[in-house]
This record gives C-alpha cells, structure tokens and sequence, in this order.
C-alpha cells in the first residue's frame, strides 16, 4: 500500500529501465523528427526528469499537435469518468518514440494501389475492400459410429427401498 498519491507514488518499477538497457540515451532519440500529425508512442525515461508527462500517460498513444525546440505537444484521450477528454501534454523528445500503429495501414494502402494499377492495365474492375473472416469451413469425422442414448426409466418402487 503506497504512503502517499503523489505525482510520482507507485512508478518504481513503471519507470525503471530494463535489463541492459540502462546508462546513456542514444542520439537517435534527439535526432529523430516529429511532424504535426504524426503517431507517437509516450514511454517515459526515468533517466530524465525534465519534461516528464505523469505516470497515466506511461504506454499511450497520442497525436502530435506541435513541436518546439526541445519537446513537442501531443494529444492524447483521457476517460474521466463516463467521457473522454482530449488531453494536450506537452513531453520532452527523450519520452515519446514514433509509433508504429499506422504501419499495416501505410502496407495495406500501397499494396492496394498496386492491385489497382495492374487491374487497371488489364482492364478489369477490382474492390479492395477488406471483408470479414467467415466461419470455419465444416468437416465430417471419419470411422465414427452413431450411438443413441435413452433415458432409464424413474422407478419411484425400487427407489423407496433403497439405503439410506
């Protein structure tokens, strides 16, 4: 049971770095850009203190609404109560990482324009509209017999002498 609810209360482990992953942050983690609109990923560095969002937004996934020099702001959904609130953070680089939820979408767009395109020089008409996974396909079972099960018949005589 924690003492306290303060900002940071119960973040031992939900801040703490992994196994040999510890010690210096890679420059890739300042050199990267961020563009308005883009996916990110908040997962807070311990290590840092500057610009750290609190322990709620640890593991969600937000929008980029605006960057500066060494943070950007970033929008995610907060349910507070029977609602959801957009919620604008404003985090430093070292604690948001690009996220990689629009990746299958980005695949799926590029495969379906080529789809298009060799449907379109052969001149047949093609949907790419994905459809839902039907039911399973049935199957009959080999060398099994049919039995029938019948009930006994309740005999109230013979129940009535029974040990009890």
């Amino acid at each position: 049971m924690p003492a306290g609810h303060l900002l940071r209360s119960c973040t031992w482990d939900l801040f703490a770095k992994p196994f040999r992953k510890k010690g210096y942050i890679p420059l890739s983690t300042y050199l990267r850009t961020y563009k308005i609109r883009d996916y990110v990923d908040i997962k807070v560095n311990g290590a840092i203190h500057k610009g750290m969002p609190h322990k709620f937004y640890h593991g969600h996934t937000g929008r980029v609404c605006n960057v500066t020099k060494h943070a950007i702001n970033v929008e995610v959904n907060k349910q507070v109560g029977n609602r959801i609130i957009r919620k604008r953070i404003h985090v430093r680089v070292e604690h948001v990482q690009p996220s990689r939820c629009t990746e299958e979408f980005k695949l799926r767009k590029v495969k379906n324009d080529q789809l298009k395109a060799e449907a379109k020089a052969k001149g047949v008409v093609i949907s790419t509209k994905r459809q839902p996974e039907g039911p399973k396909p049935g199957f009959k079972v080999e060398g099994a017999t049919l039995e029938t099960v019948t009930p006994i018949p309740y005999d109230v005589v013979n129940d009535l002498k029974g040990d009890y």
